[in-house]
C-alpha cells in the first residue's frame, strides 16, 4: 500500500523536472510572464495548428523586443506589464482583422480588381513613355516619373515616389479605431506605439524594398526557376566517343532504344492518367462546393459617419462601374417608396447576387496588355480564342478560381510566410542589418537573364508563337514598366488602397460588407 504513493510522488517529481528542463520561449517570457507552463492563448478565432499560433507570438515577441524594449527599459526597468498590454491590443486587432478578412470577397479583389490595377499601370507607363521628348513633357524637361504621376495622381505620393507618412497614419488610426473597443482605443501611449511600429515596418522596411526593380526581377527569376542549359552544349558533352560509332546498329542498341521508348510512352500515359484523375476530382469538388456569400458579420457595425480617406486615391473606374456610378449619383438622398421607383431587375448589382462574376476576364486582359498580345497575329488569335473559351465556361470558372484561391490561402501557407518573415527580419533573434543591394553589374545580369528566358519543355516551343519571332523584345517591353521605382510605388499604393478598402469599406463611404 505504501509503494503506490511513492511511485506517484516519483512520477510527479520527474514531470516537474522535465517541465523545468524545457526552455521557456521568448513569447512566454516577454508577452505572458504570469502564464503557467501550458499552451499559449489562441491568437486567431479560426481553428489553426498550434505551430502557427506559436510562430505568430514568436514574431510579435521578436518585434517588441527589437523596437519597444530598448527604449522602454531606459524609462523604467520594473514595469513588466507594458509589453503584455501591447500584446493584448495586438490580439484584439488581429482577431478583428481576421473577422473582416473572412467577411471580405477576396476572390473579386484578387481576380478582378488587382488585374485591372496592373493593366492600368502598364497602359499609363507606356503612354507616359510615348510622350517623352514631346510637347506633353515640356519639351523633354519632364521625366517619365513625372509624366506617370500625371496619369495616376495620388494624394499620398509625390512625383518622385515619396510616401506621405501622415496618410498611412490616418489609415492606421482608423484601423485601430475600428478594431479596438473604446476602452482600449482611449489610451494614447499604447495606440501610438502600435501605430508607429506598423508604420515603420510598412513605410521604411517593406515598401522601399519591394518596389526596387532588381527585387521584382529577382523575384520573377526565383518563380520561373533556373534556366536549362543550351541543347548544343548538352549534346556535345553527351555525344558517344568515336570508337562506339561502329556499333550503332547492334542488337543491344536497338533493344535499349526500344525499351527506352516503351518507358517514355508508359511514363507519359501514367502522367496523363494522373492528370485526368486529378482534373476529374477537382471538377467534382468545385461543382459540389456551395457558392460562398460574403455578407458582413453581425459584429461588424456600419459606420455612423463615413470617412472617405481613400475615395480620392482610387480611380473611379476601380471603385464602381460606369453604369453603377452614373445611376447612383443621380439618386436623391431621401428614401424612396416602392411606388416611386421601378422594381429592380432580376440580376442584382451586389457581387454576391450577380449571375456571373467573370473572374477569368481580368487576368486574361492583364496578360494581353503585359505581353502586347494583340500586336502580333498569332498571339492575338490565341488570346482571342482563350477569351472566347473563358466566356463559354464562365459559370465553371467563377467557381473554380475561388476554389483554387481558397485552397492556396491555407494556414500552411500563412505558417510558411511567417517563418520566412521571421528568418528574414530577425535571423539571429534581432533585426538583421540592412542587406547590401546588388551592384549595377549584378542588376544588369538579372535583367539580361530575365530577357533571355525561354522556358523549358513544350513551353520553349510555344514561346516564339506567343511572344513573336524575337521574344527578347517582347520580354523587354513587359519588364520595362516595372523598372521605375517611383512608378512601382504608385502601383503598390494603389494595390494597398484597394485591399484596405476591401477590409474597411467605410473608408470609401460605404458600410462594412457593401460592394464598391
Amino acid at each position: 500500500m505504501s509503494r503506490k504513493p511513492l511511485a506517484s510522488l516519483q512520477s510527479n517529481r520527474s514531470n516537474t523536472q522535465r517541465q523545468q528542463q524545457q526552455p521557456v520561449s521568448l513569447a512566454r517570457r516577454l508577452l505572458f510572464p504570469s502564464l503557467p507552463n501550458n499552451d499559449l492563448p489562441l491568437l486567431l478565432a479560426s481553428p489553426v495548428p498550434p505551430e502557427l499560433t506559436a510562430e505568430l507570438y514568436d514574431f510579435i515577441a521578436l518585434a517588441l523586443r527589437a523596437f519597444v524594449n530598448p527604449w522602454w527599459t531606459k524609462i523604467t526597468r520594473y514595469d513588466k506589464e507594458f509589453l503584455p498590454d501591447i500584446t493584448r491590443i495586438l490580439t484584439v486587432v488581429v482577431r478583428a482583422l481576421e473577422e473582416r478578412v473572412l467577411a471580405t470577397d477576396f476572390p473579386s479583389v484578387i481576380c478582378r480588381d488587382i488585374p485591372v490595377i496592373l493593366t492600368q499601370h502598364y497602359t499609363d507607363y507606356r503612354n507616359a513613355s510615348s510622350k517623352i521628348a514631346t510637347a506633353y513633357a515640356a519639351g523633354g524637361a519632364l521625366s517619365i516619373d513625372q509624366l506617370f504621376h500625371q496619369f495616376q495622381p495620388h494624394m499620398a505620393l509625390s512625383p518622385d515616389g515619396q510616401i506621405d507618412r501622415d496618410y498611412i497614419r490616418q489609415i492606421l488610426d482608423h484601423i485601430l479605431k475600428a478594431c479596438l473597443p473604446p476602452e482600449d482605443f482611449g489610451p494614447e501611449a499604447e495606440k501610438l506605439i502600435v501605430r508607429e511600429i506598423i508604420l515603420k515596418i510598412v513605410v521604411k522596411d517593406v515598401i522601399p524594398k519591394i518596389v526596387q526593380p532588381w527585387f521584382i526581377q529577382k523575384t520573377i527569376l526565383d518563380v520561373l526557376g533556373p534556366q536549362p542549359g543550351r541543347a548544343g552544349s548538352i549534346s556535345i558533352s553527351e555525344s558517344p566517343p568515336p570508337s562506339q560509332s561502329g556499333h550503332a546498329f547492334s542488337f543491344h542498341t536497338i533493344l535499349i532504344v526500344f525499351l527506352s521508348a516503351i518507358q517514355s510512352i508508359s511514363g507519359a500515359c501514367l502522367a496523363l492518367i494522373h492528370t485526368y484523375k486529378h482534373a476529374v476530382n477537382t471538377i467534382k469538388l468545385v461543382n459540389q462546393s456551395p457558392p460562398k456569400s460574403f455578407h458582413p458579420s453581425p459584429s461588424l457595425k456600419p459606420a455612423q459617419a463615413s470617412s472617405p480617406i481613400l475615395t480620392h486615391a482610387i480611380p473611379p473606374t476601380l471603385s464602381r462601374t460606369p453604369s453603377e456610378s452614373s445611376s447612383t449619383s443621380s439618386l436623391p438622398k431621401a428614401p424612396l417608396s416602392p411606388s416611386d421607383f421601378p422594381p429592380p431587375p432580376s440580376i442584382s448589382t451586389n457581387r454576391w447576387e450577380r449571375l456571373h462574376e467573370y473572374y477569368a476576364h481580368g487576368p486574361i486582359l492583364m496578360i494581353s496588355e503585359i505581353f502586347s498580345m494583340h500586336d502580333r497575329y498569332a498571339s492575338s488569335v490565341i488570346i482571342t480564342t482563350i477569351s472566347m473559351l473563358a466566356s463559354f465556361f464562365t459559370p465553371f470558372l467563377d467557381r473554380l478560381l475561388p476554389y483554387l484561391l481558397n485552397s492556396t490561402l491555407s494556414p500552411a501557407l500563412l505558417l510558411n510566410i511567417v517563418r520566412i518573415g521571421k528568418r528574414t527580419l530577425f535571423p539571429n533573434g534581432y533585426p538583421a542589418p540592412p542587406p547590401v543591394d546588388p551592384t549595377p553589374e549584378e542588376q544588369a545580369e538579372s535583367y539580361a537573364k530575365l530577357i533571355a528566358w525561354r522556358g523549358r519543355g513544350a513551353l520553349s516551343h510555344l514561346i516564339p508563337i506567343l511572344l513573336g519571332s524575337d521574344p527578347s523584345v517582347t520580354l523587354k517591353s513587359a519588364i520595362d514598366p516595372l523598372t521605375s521605382t517611383s512608378c512601382n510605388v504608385h502601383l503598390v499604393m494603389m494595390i494597398l488602397d484597394r485591399i484596405v478598402i476591401a477590409l474597411f469599406p467605410e473608408l470609401a463611404g460605404t458600410g462594412p460588407g457593401e460592394s464598391l
